[in-house]
């Protein structure tokens, strides 16, 4: 009778022990977010001629699924990321996916360097800020910085900056993606249509 109570609890205690071990080694369930499906643009936006994207480039900080917010109010100074929520790649993979899906859809030709193609413009884009700024409890907004180059070869065509801050519908992790995937779509068209006024010389 011993034996076995002394085996049921050794049983038991090696259940336990394996029920812990594997709550300890099991990670936080992260709640994933990207730019969402591709629907129409709210303005058509033009065709452009073929161009080569490179993958867009940001900063250290920024190139990690991690999801950034800055208290404006308490410290502009300290980028905070949300404990359980990510991106589902990191944002320059985000812009550069979506870039690219627009430029197809408007019609136009979205190119990369793999495709070997010559002869054709090449894009660089560096992302500087992708965040969720809160300038007071409640109050907050997706803000965007890019800078983007155009290259025909090594000689610089064109370059220009966009910034665009719009605000978010909630003050959690769900209103900041949205509210950065609009951002981001409404930067896109503001680079096509730039893109599309580059002389032809130029493409």
């Amino acid at each position: 009778m011993k034996k076995t109570i002394h085996l049921l609890l050794t049983l038991f205690v090696a259940f336990s022990a394996a029920l812990l071990a594997g709550c300890a080694t099991k990670g936080p369930q992260y709640t994933l977010y990207d730019f969402g499906s591709l629907k129409t643009a709210s303005a058509p936006l033009p065709a452009l001629a073929p161009v080569s994207i490179s993958d867009a480039r940001a900063p250290a900080w920024l190139d990690s699924t991690q999801m950034y917010f800055r208290l404006n109010y308490a410290n502009d100074q300290e980028a905070r990321a949300y404990a359980i929520s990510r991106w589902s790649m990191p944002p320059p993979q985000l812009f550069t996916q979506r870039l690219k899906a627009r430029i197809a859809q408007a019609g136009g030709t979205a190119l990369t360097a793999s495709d070997g193609a010559t002869n054709v413009p090449v894009l660089r884009i560096e992302l500087d800020d992708f965040t969720q700024v809160f300038e007071a409890p409640g109050q907050n907004a997706a803000r965007i910085g890019v800078r983007a180059a155009l290259f025909n070869g090594r000689a610089l065509v064109a370059q220009r900056s966009f910034v665009k801050q719009l605000p978010a519908s909630s003050a959690d992790a769900a209103g900041g993606a949205r509210a950065l995937a609009d951002a981001g779509d409404a930067v896109i068209a503001e680079m096509m249509a730039w893109l599309a006024t580059l002389p032809p010389t130029a493409k």
